[in-house]
Order: structure tokens, then C-alpha cells, then sequence
């Protein structure tokens, strides 16, 4: 028992060491299509297979620096509340490998910047930090991007990428769902644009609170778009599922979402809606101020008349 735990089981973790090392050199990319691409031609390519359109999942800085104007943005702090509440097994060890990899504090970073001309506040889910699930840090930087949307009265843009509600910190993880929805609610309140892009994949908690509740909902393309999984809705139905069957195309033809834009075609899209969407609202408070207004002169002249 000693000789493999001493000599066998390091040389195991050292071939799985030197084959990631590898794997991360290396100058060409395994797609979904079983074709390899090159490494530089798919991010050149924004990060879509230029041979069958699959989109590669981004990280919250690769997509803010496709999606702002001129790569420039400035990420905001935002609150990290304490580590691993319920003190689960090995989430602390768990949270700081996801921290070193992506660089991140948690699957949430939210950023202010432009997007032709128009100052917006972006968020973006980050996949590779534990799937992108939602936790308490998760939940207070969405609450976070909120507020500074409401704040600087911007609209808010959000990307989401995540498997639902961190089973790490339970019914606190789970508390976050109503928390984003009100907070979602106070944005709306102040009328401004909500626009949500569902990228692959977007299920379970975050479906089912705050990714669905956009002024406008965008899928990308084949993005997985659900709340439980395709395996649980046919084992439960007992019938076969159609092939595409939770993909984003799918959703839009059943009213689920309204639009599925490609990477590339995104920029110039939500520019369009919110360049309609925040004329729409200029028009609102321009009949707003003349309804007050000649709410006043009616007063005015009634009192006058008494």
C-alpha cells in the first residue's frame, strides 16, 4: 500500500501534469465538430469554428474585450462576501484552484465602458469558474452591476454562461434567485434597457430568476437553453425529445427567447435595440414632463378661477 501510494500514484498525477502542460502549448483546438482548428484562426475568429459555427465558451474578459468599444473597459470591485458559509467539503480548496485559473474571485465580473458611444454596464458569467454557478458572491456582483446601472442610469447588459445555483452553499445559493429578480425589478422600475445574451450553456437556477427576465432575450447559436436536463424531461415524459430539443433555435421557435445572434452580428445588434430602446424612453419622459406640465396649468387656472 505504500509503494503505490509513494511512488505509483505521483507518477499517475505527474503524466496528468505534463499532459495538461502540453495541451495548454499547443497550437490547434479539438472542436465540437472533430475538427482541430488553430489556435490564433479561432480567436481571430472570435472564438467561433470557422468550419461548423460552434461557439467556444469566452471568459468575462474575452467577451468584454469582443463586445466594448475599442477594447476598453473598466471592471468593477465588487462585494465578496465569507468563503464557503456551510463549511462544505473541500469547496475552500475547490474555490481557490477556480480563483487561480481564472483569475477571477467568483464566476461574476461586471464592467462599465461603451458600446458605440453608448455608456453601458455589462456582466458576464465565466464557465470555467466552478460551471459559472451562482453563489452569495455571485448574487451580490449582480446586485452589484444593478445598482451601478441604476446609479449612472445605463442600460445592463448581461452574458450568461452556468449550470444554476452553487450546491455548495444550499438554501444561501438558492436565496439568490429572489435577490437577482428583485434587483432586476428596481432596474426596471427606473426604466432602463435590461438586455440578457444566453450563451451555452444557460440552465437551472439562473434560467429560472434573473437570465429570463430581459427587456430582450438573445440566444447564441445551439446554445443549451434550460432548467432541467434533456436526460431528466425524457426519463420523466417517456417520449423522445426532438434533436434539437433545448438549443436556442429551438427555444425561439416556442417563444422562449426573441432573437438567436450570431457572435459576431452581437455587437451591432444590441447597439440597434438600445439605440431604439433608450429613444423609446427619451420619448416617455419628454410626455411625462408635458403631462406634468399641463397638469400644473390646469391647477393653476383652477385655483385662479376660485
Amino acid at each position: 500500500m505504500n509503494w503505490i501510494t509513494k511512488f505509483i500514484k505521483p507518477k499517475i498525477k505527474s503524466l496528468f501534469k505534463k499532459k495538461l502542460s502540453d495541451n495548454n502549448e499547443a497550437l490547434w483546438i479539438s472542436c465540437e465538430c472533430k475538427n482541430l482548428v488553430y489556435k490564433d484562426e479561432l480567436y481571430n475568429n472570435l472564438s467561433v469554428c470557422p468550419s461548423c459555427g460552434f461557439h467556444h465558451k469566452l471568459t468575462s474578459e474575452e467577451r468584454f474585450k469582443i463586445f466594448f468599444d475599442n477594447k476598453k473597459f473598466e471592471i468593477l470591485e465588487t462585494p465578496l462576501p465569507k468563503d464557503d458559509p456551510l463549511k462544505f467539503p473541500k469547496y475552500s480548496e475547490k474555490l481557490k484552484q477556480s480563483r487561480e485559473k481564472t483569475k477571477q474571485t467568483d464566476a461574476i465580473l461586471i464592467a462599465d465602458g461603451n458600446l458605440d458611444g453608448i455608456r453601458i454596464t455589462v456582466g458576464a458569467q465565466n464557465f470555467n469558474f466552478i460551471g459559472g454557478a451562482v453563489g452569495a458572491a455571485s448574487g451580490e456582483a449582480f446586485i452589484h452591476g444593478i445598482q451601478h446601472a441604476i446609479n449612472n442610469k445605463t442600460p445592463f447588459i448581461f452574458f450568461s454562461c452556468s449550470g444554476g445555483q452553487k450546491m455548495q452553499e444550499g438554501a444561501i445559493a438558492l436565496m439568490q434567485m429572489t435577490r437577482t429578480v428583485l434587483a432586476v425589478n428596481e432596474l426596471k422600475k427606473n426604466s432602463l434597457p435590461y438586455v440578457v445574451v444566453m450563451t451555452n450553456p444557460t440552465t437551472g437556477g439562473v434560467s429560472a430568476s434573473f437570465a429570463m427576465l430581459g427587456d430582450i432575450l438573445i440566444g447564441e447559436p445551439k446554445s443549451v437553453i434550460a432548467f432541467a436536463g434533456r436526460r431528466v424531461i425524457q426519463n420523466t415524459v417517456k417520449e423522445d425529445l426532438p434533436e434539437d430539443f433545448q438549443t436556442a433555435e429551438f427555444v425561439k421557435d416556442h417563444g422562449g427567447i426573441d432573437l438567436v445572434v450570431e457572435r459576431k452580428y452581437m455587437r451591432s445588434t444590441i447597439s440597434t435595440l438600445l439605440s431604439i430602446l433608450l429613444k423609446k424612453k427619451e420619448v416617455q419622459n419628454i410626455s411625462e414632463v408635458n403631462e406634468e406640465s399641463s397638469i400644473s396649468e390646469t391647477l393653476q387656472k383652477t385655483s385662479k378661477a376660485v
